[in-house]
C-alpha cells in the first residue's frame, strides 16, 4: 500500500511554553477531504501550520508527501484565512492570485504564458473576474476570502491546505469554495481543511478530532461518538453536532490545572 500523504507520529507542537498539541499521532489518507474540527485554540491552525513546513516540530515526525515538510513545501498549497492577512495592501487580487506562481516559478523568472493562464482560470473558478483588477480593501469578506482560495489554486500542487475557508462567509463564497474543494477531490489531490462546521465535516472523507491532542480520527460516524465529544469540548454536545456550525468559543475542553495551553488563543 502507498504511505499517505501526511503522517504523524508522537507530534508535538508549541509556541514557547504554550502547548498547542500533545503528543499525537495522526494520518491524512489519499484523496479525498479531511476535515480537522475541534475548540478554539485546540491545534487546528498549528497542525496545518506544521504540514505547511511552515512550524517546527517541538518532538516527533511529521512526513508529507514522503519527505520532511520544509522540504516539499513547493509542492503544498495553504490557504489562510482572509482574516489573518492584511487587506489594506495596496495590491490588486489578480496580483495577489499572481503571487501563487512564485512558489514554482520564483521571483526573478518573468511571467509566461502558462502562468497567466492559471491565474486567469484561477480567478475564473472563483468568480472574481470582475473584481480582479480592485484592491483587496474594496472587497466583501466572502470574495477575500475566494481571492485566497484563488491563490492556492494557480500554486503547482500534491496537497491544499485551507485554513476555516468558509466560516463567516455569504452564501455565495461558501458554494464557490466547496465546488473547488468538491474538484479537488474528483483530481484524487487530498485536500484538508480546519473548520468548526460539524455539517462540513460530516460530509468529509476523514476526520481528525482535536482538544490539543487527538482526540480521535476515521470516518465522521466514527469519531463523533458521545464520548469523543465530551473529551474534545469539555461539556455533553448531544444533538448540537446536527446544527450547521456550533460556535464552540464559549465552549472548551476542561484543561489540568498545570497545563500551559492558553485556550483562547486561535487554533
Amino acid at each position: 500500500m502507498s504511505r499517505p500523504p501526511v503522517s504523524g507520529s508522537g507530534v508535538v507542537l508549541t509556541y514557547g511554553d504554550r502547548l498547542a498539541l500533545a503528543e499525537s499521532n495522526f494520518e491524512v489518507p489519499a484523496g479525498g477531504l479531511t476535515v480537522l474540527i475541534g475548540p478554539n485554540g485546540s491545534g487546528k491552525s498549528s497542525v496545518l501550520a506544521a504540514v505547511a513546513g511552515l512550524h517546527r516540530l517541538s518532538a516527533g515526525t511529521l512526513t508529507v508527501l514522503g519527505d520532511v515538510p520544509r522540504a516539499v513545501r513547493s509542492r503544498v498549497a495553504l490557504v489562510p484565512q482572509s482574516t489573518r492577512v492584511n487587506d489594506a495592501l495596496p495590491v490588486t487580487v489578480r496580483e495577489v492570485v499572481t503571487m501563487g506562481r512564485y512558489a514554482a516559478m520564483g521571483m526573478v523568472r518573468p511571467l509566461g504564458q502558462a502562468d497567466r493562464d492559471a491565474v486567469d482560470e484561477a480567478l475564473a473558478r472563483l468568480d472574481l473576474e470582475s473584481v480582479s483588477g480592485l484592491h483587496l480593501r474594496e472587497l466583501s469578506g466572502g470574495q477575500r476570502q475566494r481571492v485566497f482560495v484563488a491563490q492556492g489554486l494557480v500554486q503547482p500542487r500534491d496537497l491544499l491546505l485551507m485554513d476555516e475557508p468558509t466560516t463567516a462567509l455569504d452564501v455565495v463564497s461558501i458554494q464557490e469554495i466547496h465546488e473547488v474543494v468538491a474538484e479537488e477531490r474528483e483530481a484524487g489531490r487530498p485536500v484538508v481543511v480546519t473548520t468548526h462546521d460539524f455539517a462540513e465535516a460530516r460530509r468529509a472523507d476523514h476526520v481528525i478530532l482535536l482538544a490539543n491532542r487527538v482526540v480521535a480520527q476515521g470516518a465522521p460516524a466514527t469519531v463523533f461518538t458521545a464520548d469523543n465529544l465530551a473529551a474534545a469540548y469539555g461539556f455533553d454536545v448531544g444533538d448540537l453536532t446536527d446544527q450547521v456550525h456550533l460556535d464552540d468559543a464559549a465552549h472548551r475542553p476542561a484543561y489540568p490545572r498545570h497545563s500551559h495551553i492558553e485556550p483562547r488563543r486561535p487554533g
